[in-house]
């Protein structure tokens, strides 16, 4: 498939952040060319780019995505409430139909913000991932481990079902399979050490969760004398290729160790506001120590939406209230933490994160042609201050167009909304 782009705003995101007025051209899955000189080229696809900034697809490292049929059930909670009067009793009546709606949900909302690359985690994510391939969006899908039996099976066939996902993924070329114990606190120790047998066999990266709250890491600390990072390092899943999410409680000892060890942080600020953690990633030590970092909305029951420029906007503030200090994250790093820091989080920094000659064409395009976009003196400064995620108007993930002047190709938009809202109402009835 080829798609022509003509007469744009191009935010490239290489190495030297080169922005171009000019054309785009794209051929079997991969940008060819970005030229401020004008292409004559024929092309199945030929878009309008006039008042239009075309950028790198955003990067969603951390989230859950058949929870957004949970969107507003349960909010203004306290954790533990929360999980124990709301989120546990409903995800019990989870199936493989439950799941199919809530990812297409998921799938439809960051299809039209503007995300062309995910990182999930939850259980039935063999559902998930025929889901997210039908669709055409790109998703790195966690198999997750936990120590107690989960909608889909029991706990003891967790480790084989994990080893039979990973087989069947792992050579498609919109699907990345990964391993997703979720937590020191959920797996025990025997627990975590088949999730790193199993990464290692496969030569796939794990996610788990990570010093997300206070109490999470006094619990782990007094169970086994460590904290949660120290009992990752203690059982070897601390290493290159292991994404950890949230890390609001972790200290300067612990990301000189993450940093000697090629660990990456998924940064998910709303939702840990949201749910009041009290504790936030350390962002600006974790980038002076050379850890890659990347921006997650985390799950829509815990965020409500999953619109990274809404987790832009709120990651470049946060940090800047917290440090006194306006200076703190520029615009430019908040825009790298969501293209480039995503793609080398995930390790695919070497194909994805950037339009370039030769990388794969996943990009977005926003329709500038906004009152609160205008007048429009950076660009950069608008995508984390000003824009929103109902600015995207086309999303083109590995070279094909998902959504096309806000007209969606690969989902049916009133079905899913129909379904979506009916399931929901029955799973929380």
């Amino acid at each position: 498939m080829s798609i022509l782009i003509k007469n744009s705003t191009i935010l490239t995101q290489d190495d030297s952040r080169k922005k171009i007025h000019g054309d785009l051209y794209i051929d079997d899955h991969v940008v060819v060319e970005c030229s401020e000189k004008p292409l004559s080229l024929e092309a199945e696809f030929k878009i309008d780019g006039t008042n239009r900034l075309v950028l790198p697809g955003l990067i969603n490292t951390h989230t859950h995505i058949p929870m957004t049929l949970f969107r507003g059930y349960g909010d203004d909670m306290l954790l533990q409430d929360w999980l124990a009067q709301r989120i546990w009793p409903v995800e019990a009546k989870l199936d493989k139909k439950t799941i199919e709606i809530g990812t297409q949900l998921g799938l439809l909302e960051m299809i039209s913000s503007g995300t062309t690359s995910y990182l999930d985690m939850y259980f039935f994510e063999e559902t998930i991932a025929k889901v997210t391939e039908k669709t055409g969006m790109r998703g790195f899908l966690g198999f997750a481990l936990i120590d107690f039996d989960t909608p889909e099976f029991e706990s003891k066939e967790l480790i084989s079902q994990a080893d039979q996902f990973i087989r069947r993924w792992r050579n498609n070329p919109l699907i990345s399979p990964l391993i997703a114990p979720h937590s020191t606190y959920s797996c025990k120790p025997e627990t975590l050490q088949n999730a790193l047998d199993i990464a290692t066999k496969h030569h796939v990266p794990l996610h788990i969760h990570c010093s997300e709250t206070r109490d999470e890491v006094y619990d782990v600390e007094k169970k086994y004398g460590v904290r949660p990072v120290g009992l990752l390092k203690k059982y070897g899943l601390l290493k290159n290729e292991t994404i950890l999410a949230h890390c609001g409680w972790i200290t300067k000892n612990e990301i000189l160790d993450m940093k000697n060890v090629g660990v990456s942080v998924a940064h998910c600020p709303v939702s840990n506001m949201k749910i009041a953690t009290g504790g936030f990633a350390p962002v600006p030590e974790l980038l002076d120590a050379r850890v890659p970092v990347g921006l997650g909305t985390d799950g829509a029951a815990s965020n409500n939406t999953l619109d990274m420029f809404e987790t832009m906007k709120f990651c470049a503030l946060v940090h800047k209230n917290h440090r006194w200090d306006p200076t703190i994250l520029p615009a430019q790093t908040v825009v790298d933490l969501a293209t480039r820091g995503g793609a080398t989080t995930l390790g695919v920094q070497h194909s994805l994160g950037s339009l370039e000659g030769g990388k794969t064409a996943d990009l977005i395009m926003i329709d500038l042609k906004k009152p609160h976009l205008t007048p429009l003196h950076d660009p950069v400064s608008h995508l984390v201050y000003a824009v929103r995620g109902t600015d995207v108007c086309t999303t083109i993930v590995n070279g094909a167009p998902l959504m096309l002047e806000k007209e969606f190709l690969t989902i049916d938009v009133e079905k899913t909304l129909e379904q979506s809202q009916k399931i929901a109402l029955e799973l929380t009835s």
